[in-house]
Order: structure tokens, then C-alpha cells, then sequence
């Protein structure tokens, strides 16, 4: 039986100008488009539906610049203090970070072919980057400090990432997971894991 984390409220950042490139942005960053920020206000007031009148909720972002500005966005309503956490922040893809996915298959074509029967071994073999393994301990460690509920503006792979721990699923069962953008993932230990969108 997995660890009865507290609940959560996990966002990823809005569209960013590198998310239409389809580059990978990892450590880097670029900018939230006009629809970034349309995506970051609009999951701002849904939490003001869902979370508005609570006073238990805390609001934690990755210090990277965008999630950290749908964090803004998305709290500007609400007047909530926002704590940075380093280990919110994204995979980091080493020498991938900027490419984009044909780039990196034309030059790591061993990997490519790899990847593609183990699909859960991409975001986690650039060289220079994080592994799985990194991943699964940062964010264990951030799930064991949470003191209560929390808001979380992160990254599509550290949320993947986040979400199965929380589950306590494996990491084939992880590739189940839904992803996006302009979408809250609520996890509950009464409702397990939901989609909030409206």
C-alpha cells in the first residue's frame, strides 16, 4: 500500500514559445505565449471555485520562470504567497536541452532506437541529464516535507513523475498517467487521482 501523501492540486506550466517549437526546454526556459497565460488564468479561476475559501492549501511552484509566472497568474485572485522549491524544477535533458525531438534522433540515433522500445527510458537518458532515479528522489523528498494540501505549479515530466509517486505506481504504470496543459490534477487520498478542467 503506497503512503497516504496530503492532497494536492498539480499544474503544469502554460504553453511557452518553446512548447509550439516542440523543443525541450529542461533547465532552460522560454516564455509563456498569449495562450500560456490565457491557460494560467483560467486554472486560476478554477482554483478560486475549488480552493478559494480554504486556508490549509499552501501554494508551491519550480523557480523556473515558467511555472513560476502561471504560478502568478494563476494566484493573482487569490493573494496566495508562493514558495519556490528547487525540486520542482524539470528533468534536466543535459546536451538535449534546446532540441527538438527529430535533432536529437538524428544525433543520438542509437539512443532514438532504443528509446522507441523503451519508451519509459527517453526523458531519462540524455547525456548530461537526469535519470529516473534522480527524478524519483526529488521528488520523494518534496512528497515527505509536504506539511498539508498543497497547490503545484511544475513541469509536464517532474508532474508525471510526482503524480505516480503520490499513487505509488511503477514506472510503466506512470505512462498511463494524462498529461497537458490548462488542466488541474487533484489527488485525494478519498478520490485518488481526478482531472479538473473546468
Amino acid at each position: 500500500m503506497p503512503i497516504q501523501y496530503p492532497e494536492l492540486f498539480v499544474i503544469r506550466h502554460g504553453q511557452t514559445e518553446w512548447n509550439l517549437a516542440r523543443r525541450h526546454q529542461g533547465r532552460l526556459d522560454s516564455p509563456l505565449t498569449e495562450k500560456g497565460q490565457q491557460q494560467a488564468r483560467h486554472m486560476g479561476s478554477v482554483l478560486q471555485r475549488v480552493v478559494g475559501g480554504r486556508t490549509d492549501v499552501a501554494a508551491l511552484s519550480s523557480p523556473q520562470e515558467r511555472a513560476f509566472h502561471t504560478a502568478q497568474l494563476s494566484l493573482a485572485s487569490l493573494g496566495w504567497p508562493i514558495k519556490q522549491d528547487e525540486r520542482l524544477c524539470e528533468v534536466a535533458f543535459g546536451v538535449w536541452e534546446g532540441l527538438t525531438r527529430d535533432e536529437i534522433d538524428a544525433g543520438w540515433g542509437d539512443q532514438a532506437a532504443y528509446a522507441e522500445q523503451h519508451p519509459v527510458a527517453w526523458n531519462y537518458m540524455s547525456p548530461g541529464g537526469e535519470t529516473l532515479a534522480d527524478l524519483q528522489l526529488r521528488t520523494d523528498s518534496f512528497l515527505k516535507d509536504l506539511a498539508g494540501p498543497a497547490v503545484i505549479f511544475t513541469h509536464g515530466v517532474l508532474s508525471r513523475v510526482l503524480r505516480a509517486r503520490w499513487l505509488g505506481l511503477n514506472e510503466y504504470e506512470m505512462l498511463d498517467l494524462p498529461g497537458g496543459q490548462g488542466i488541474i490534477f487533484h489527488l485525494s487520498p478519498r478520490h485518488g487521482h481526478q482531472v479538473i478542467e473546468k
